[in-house]
């Protein structure tokens, strides 16, 4: 899979454990480790998609209420999905990682400017924040792929309908997270 980078959606206290908090969230966490151990072992670009919202944005205010707030606690990621050195963090203030941050630029600048080729999408939520990052990045012309163990919404309606639009819409990949590594074989031992 050429020039992969891992995008990692709203992970955070808020929507696991808080104030937006998703009971089905839990059983991702496992499966989205083991996709990002794998990749810092092969040196795949991991940047975390974080809601960091102000008090006064439309989402907070017309939608879902006080949640992701930029500088608390909530909008921090959660303990067990902790960034490492080399991670990097890309505050959004919507529902796409892609609306008016900076998450086009950096996916260009790695692999020494060459840029991204594949995203791949795990978080929260396969219906929202996930598809409307599939599309931006679709429009943008990136291969979308979701890692589709490594997803999920409120509800199974919410996540089933949300992979299946992905599909239709952005032709986004559907792979477990055992496939996505398959594709790219045992890593090098480090030295």
């Amino acid at each position: 899979m050429e020039n992969a980078a891992i995008i990692i959606i709203d992970m955070l206290n808020d929507f696991v454990h808080g104030s937006l908090k998703c009971e089905r969230a839990m059983r991702i966490i496992p499966k989205i480790r083991k996709l990002i151990d794998y990749s810092h072992k092969r040196g795949i670009p991991i940047i975390f998609s974080n809601d960091a919202h102000y008090p006064q944005d439309a989402e907070v205010v017309n939608r879902w209420g006080k949640h992701a707030i930029k500088g608390t606690e909530g909008a921090e990621v959660i303990p067990e999905l902790e960034p490492q050195e080399g991670d990097f963090i890309v505050e959004k203030r919507a529902y796409s990682g892609f609306f008016e941050t900076g998450l086009d630029s950096l996916l260009r600048s790695l692999y020494g400017g060459k840029g991204a080729k594949t995203v791949i999408l795990c978080g929260l939520h396969t219906h929202m924040c996930v598809r409307h990052t599939a599309a931006d990045a679709f429009f943008r012309g990136y291969r979308v792929m979701v890692a589709k163990d490594a997803v999920d919404a409120f509800t199974e309606e919410d996540h089933v309908s949300g992979l299946k639009y992905l599909v239709e819409a952005y032709n986004a990949e559907l792979k477990s997270v055992d496939e996505i590594i398959s594709l790219w074989g045992q890593p090098t031992p480090q030295t």
